[in-house]
């Protein structure tokens, strides 16, 4: 049995490797990875993993191994791996290291959380400007695999800075003796290392690159950023947004211990209860009314639930213009206006058939009145709030995401819910 599962695993791909590893017990799991050693695969494997996993995959693994595992990783993975080491292994894991390694790792953990200089890699392809384009191929040649992941050429001077980048094509068909200065194309796009992740990304897909290049202040060539780091960023980025327009924790995973999910979703459950008595307090205000006119009570919830719609629908429109760079806080009041005309024009046709089926069901023209201006209103200020949540954190350099959907969702209830009782009250002597 074991025999066949090894043939397994030195024929599949280290991306079909890794989900495997989550159905399996932590006996199997030491058994697949041994095999994995094996094969000279745990590395590339390992890497593929959802990073809640590697806590079960490092208690599997003794220090030997684990300093084995990072060493043949990018230097990139292995900041990622070191974020999820417990601390009191660290100090072990790392002397075991080789010294360029242990240097590059530190190296890289002096930049900030979420910059370029997190998820560069260190290798890549520079050429002098003086070297013609003959010695620049022997010079690929002489690299040999070890640089299996040249996506682009970049051309340095002779202080190391950048100065331009040769496509392969045009280097393969140049005449031998031409040189890499004339060749090349000047002005890269370039990021610095204390550039924000997000927006090399941004870069990347813009511009339609494979790779980006990254430079100290001074234009000096520190590593790049290849399109697979970018996707990894892109999944992230969107991941975290997504999560906290939830109200949950970018480290809530699928495979995350359940006390954790319990500890990290907890406390916004706690914030959405005390907006929903929020929103009961506002309802208590009106008590006397909805003792008087039941009808009301029930159209509360859905004048409340297309004002919460709403409001989160013009949400994810602008946090997903944020993050792609498509609208800056300068033009945000534009996009406001488009979001309150849209969600008016909404309000005005759902709040004719709103108010024409409260008459019907009713029998009363003026509930049918006061669901109609209700529904208006709400829906416009839904479209103002859901657009101007993300722009006001934005430009106070939040996390547009962060909290969005719980204050656009209480913003609404509570909008929704005072301005139908109100109308309600001021109609309360026509309504039978």
């Amino acid at each position: 049995m074991l025999a066949r599962a090894e043939r397994l695993l030195a024929r599949a791909h280290p991306a079909d490797l890794a989900p495997l590893l989550s159905d399996l017990r932590p006996e199997e799991i030491r058994t697949v990875i041994d095999m994995l050693f094996r094969h000279h695969r745990a590395a590339t494997t390992l890497k593929e993993l959802p990073v809640e996993m590697l806590p079960q995959i490092f208690e599997a693994l003794g220090d030997q191994r684990l300093s084995a595992v990072i060493s043949r990783l990018e230097i990139d993975d292995a900041l990622e791996f070191f974020e999820w080491l417990p601390e009191e292994r660290r100090d072990a894991v790392i002397g075991l290291l080789p010294e360029h390694k242990r240097f590059e790792l530190r190296k890289a953990d002096l930049y900030e959380e979420g910059s370029a200089g997190r998820v560069m890699t260190t290798s890549f392809m520079a050429l002098d400007e003086k070297m013609t384009a003959q010695e620049a191929i022997d010079a690929i040649r002489a690299s040999g695999e070890d640089n299996e992941g040249i996506l682009y050429l970049y051309v340095v001077d002779g202080d190391g800075k950048l100065s331009g980048v040769v496509p392969i094509r045009r280097l393969v068909t140049a005449p031998p003796d031409r040189s890499c200065r004339d060749l090349m194309v000047l002005d890269p796009i370039s990021v610095t290392a204390d550039a924000d992740q997000e927006e090399s990304a941004q870069l990347v897909a813009r511009y339609n690159l494979l790779a980006i290049p990254v430079t100290d202040p001074e234009g000096h060539m520190l590593g790049v950023i290849t399109v697979d780091d970018v996707i990894e960023v892109i999944t992230e980025e969107a991941t975290e947004d997504m999560y906290h327009l939830a109200g949950l924790s970018d480290e809530d995973r699928v495979f995350s211990p359940a006390s954790q999910s319990i500890r990290k979703r907890l406390p916004w459950m706690l914030v959405n209860l005390g907006t929903a008595f929020l929103a009961a307090w506002v309802v208590g205000i009106f008590e006397a009314t909805l003792d008087r006119i039941v009808a009301l009570a029930i159209f509360l919830p859905v004048v409340a639930g297309m004002g919460g719609n709403g409001g989160i629908q013009a949400l994810t429109v602008i946090t997903r213009a944020i993050a792609l760079g498509e609208i800056q806080f300068s033009s945000g009041l534009r996009a406001m206006g488009k979001e309150v005309a849209v969600g008016s024009v909404i309000g005005a046709i759902t709040g004719v058939a709103s108010g024409l089926f409260a008459w019907a069901w009713r029998g009363d023209p003026t509930l049918g009145l006061v669901m109609f201006l209700a529904m208006l209103l709400t829906m416009a200020v839904a479209g103002i709030v859901g657009a101007a949540v993300p722009l006001l954190l934005k430009a106070l350099r939040q996390d547009p995401a962060l909290g969005s959907g719980v204050i656009v969702t209480t913003f609404t209830d509570v909008f929704g819910f005072f301005s139908f009782l109100s109308i309600g009250a001021m109609l309360l002597d026509k309504v039978e």
